[in-house]
């Protein structure tokens, strides 16, 4: 089955599309093409977006949980209904395997929503503490700002919580790939969602996301993107002191112990590594290994790398598509450059574009071997296809390797159960799964250190976008 891309790009402010007389290009990364342009949004933008936020505030915030929770359900409903759609056109503008766009693009931001949708149900919105009235309220107007690497699933994972909790929202996608939030934003509005209570402003970070955060009547910010973005939100959502949720970078390591079941440690840890072109915070981008299996993981890893084809994202067969942007595909280029220069040992992969693929913003997957883990394609977060292999000769060692960078955001470990489970304890990171649990919709995830702070999804996830009050009597 095909479904062609959605184009349509625009505002969506009080329940209404609206353009602008400045455009930006959206890009086709595998042949360079512009499929639709998206509107560069203003500060006066933002005003409106926020004005409407704060009018539909009281109302929403007045209607009862399990209402609000069965707006969100048909929200799942209705993503569900557009999945091919959905998969098609986040294909299309930034990337990503048709595959993995249907089997994880379209299909987690449908998960997400249903589990909030059934977790207000259960969720104790009230408490008996000592003589106190414990009471969870909506924290008002949240600004969300997403990425592009999962475009539906970061606007979801913030929009799903936040209107189960009853807050109103301004959203900016981001103007690489926008195109999924307008088939949000018309999906909320056939599920019923009131006008005014999601709202999406289209524009740069530099001026729309500068704007959200700054703006006095946002009381809340969600920002999913690099560190150095959010030291920024950070900055300046300080000057009106409203909360900050940070998911940022990540460097994640998969430590593998030395009764591990190799060739499954290995081949999930180069999964793990380049799906979505490596393009995703909560990647393993770093192998950790006893020295004196080294060079066995090497080859398992380079045997499990030559399935992972590169070419055209809308193919069936391929497996890594194009970088998201030119400008990415040099700056993960530059890397590997970086990792060469350096003296790592080029295992697979290297500099350059792939055989045959002349154009659009493709790379090379690449493994470099002994890498030193201070160098810095073991210190940076790259965000493309590139593993780090590094030996170890003592447990101690492997866990100082792994927390030995400023990001904690997701880890692995492979061994025996209960050593591994010991060494996952010993990780400074949010997430870690042993011998390649699957993942939970329900479990937190957010980072330690540079990764961020907050949490998404589960109990948590809901949490972040609440206040407590405290009514004694």
């Amino acid at each position: 089955m095909s479904t062609t891309a959605h184009t349509t790009a625009a505002h969506w402010i009080d329940g209404r599309a609206g353009t602008a007389a400045d455009l930006i290009d959206v890009v086709n990364p595998a042949n360079g093409t512009t499929i639709a342009q998206v509107p560069a949004g203003t500060a006066a933008d933002v005003d409106r977006a926020v004005a409407a936020a704060r009018a539909a505030f009281p109302a929403w915030a007045a209607t009862g949980p399990a209402e609000r929770a069965a707006v969100v359900r048909r929200i799942a409903e209705g993503l569900h209904a557009r999945a091919e759609e959905i998969a098609t056109t986040i294909t299309a503008e930034m990337g990503a395997p048709i595959s993995l766009s249907r089997a994880a693009q379209a299909t987690f931001p449908v998960a997400v929503a249903s589990s909030f949708a059934a977790l207000a149900e259960e969720f104790r919105w009230t408490e008996e503490i000592g003589t106190s009235l414990v009471v969870r309220e909506p924290i008002g107007v949240v600004g969300a700002i997403t990425p592009w690497n999962f475009p539906l699933q970061q606007i979801v994972s913030k929009l799903a919580p936040a209107l189960v909790a009853g807050d109103t929202m301004v959203l900016k996608p981001s103007e690489i790939a926008p195109l999924t939030a307008g088939i949000l934003a018309e999906v909320t509005a056939e599920a019923g969602l009131p006008a005014g209570v999601f709202n999406i402003v289209h524009g740069t970070g530099e001026v729309v996301g500068e704007a959200i955060t700054a703006h006095p009547g946002i009381d809340m910010v969600s920002f999913t993107g690099s560190t150095r973005a959010g030291r920024r939100i950070a900055a300046v959502a300080s000057q009106t002191v409203k909360r900050v949720a940070l998911e940022l970078g990540g460097k994640g390591a998969n430590v593998i112990l030395d009764d591990a079941d190799l060739a499954q440690a290995v081949a999930h840890g180069v999964q793990m590594a380049f799906t979505n072109g490596g393009q995703v915070c909560g990647s393993w981008p770093r192998m950790i290994v006893p020295a004196a299996l080294h060079d066995r993981v090497v080859e398992l890893a380079v045997a499990a790398a030559a399935a992972y084809t590169v070419g055209d994202p809308a193919q069936e067969s391929t497996v890594v598509g194009p970088m998201v942007s030119e400008r990415h595909r040099e700056k993960v280029n530059g890397y590997i450059e970086r990792g060469v220069a350096d003296g790592a040992t080029l295992v697979f992969g290297g500099p350059g574009r792939p055989d045959g693929l002349d154009e659009g913003a493709y790379v090379r997957p690449t493994i470099f071997a002994r890498v030193d883990p201070e160098s810095v394609i073991a210190q940076e977060e790259i965000f493309g296809p590139v593993l780090t292999i590094t030996p170890y000769d003592t447990v101690d060692q492997a866990v100082e390797i792994a927390n030995g960078t400023p990001y904690g955001l997701t880890s692995g470990v492979f061994g025996g159960r209960e050593r591994a489970l010991a060494v996952a304890r010993r990780l400074r990171a949010g997430q870690v799964d042993v011998n390649g649990g699957s993942w939970n919709v329900l479990a937190p995830f957010g980072g330690y250190k540079q990764s961020g702070n907050g949490r998404e999804f589960g109990v948590l996830g809901l949490e972040e976008y609440l206040e407590v009050k405290s009514i004694q009597r």
